[in-house]
């Protein structure tokens, strides 16, 4: 059931904004950072734990890839609109710390690749 995959969404969403929250306050920023990014790796990270364990029915696995399909793009699309301004008016630490984590973010896909999908050629 569709349905399913939608609230496996929720959780997933929940979830990362609470540990968004959390990871603000030992970084001390007053706002949520990375809970999106989060609540989206929980949600592929849970899509291949129940595909592991044969638990990943076609109704559930379509709810996922349903909300997957619409709600990447347009949080991509509100986190790339948000206060790239303000950010870089922040100095140059801002701008590391951007760098850093697309890098890290970047050497982590072959490091997913590998683990979930296992190793093609």
């Amino acid at each position: 059931m569709a349905i399913y995959g939608t609230a496996l969404l929720a959780l997933c969403t929940l979830l990362g904004a609470v540990l968004g929250e959390l990871l603000g306050h030992v970084l001390h920023v007053k706002a949520n950072v990375g809970g999106v990014g989060l609540a989206m790796l929980l949600l592929i990270a849970a899509k291949a734990w129940l595909a592991r364990r044969g638990k990943l029915t076609p109704g559930l696995r379509l709810g996922v890839e349903f909300w997957g399909l619409m709600y990447i793009p347009i949080v991509v699309a509100m986190a790339a609109q948000q206060n790239v301004l303000a950010a870089l008016e922040g100095g140059p630490m801002v701008v590391i710390a951007g760098i850093s984590a697309v890098t890290l973010c970047f050497a982590l896909v072959a490091v997913l690749g590998r683990v979930m999908g296992g190793r093609h050629g």
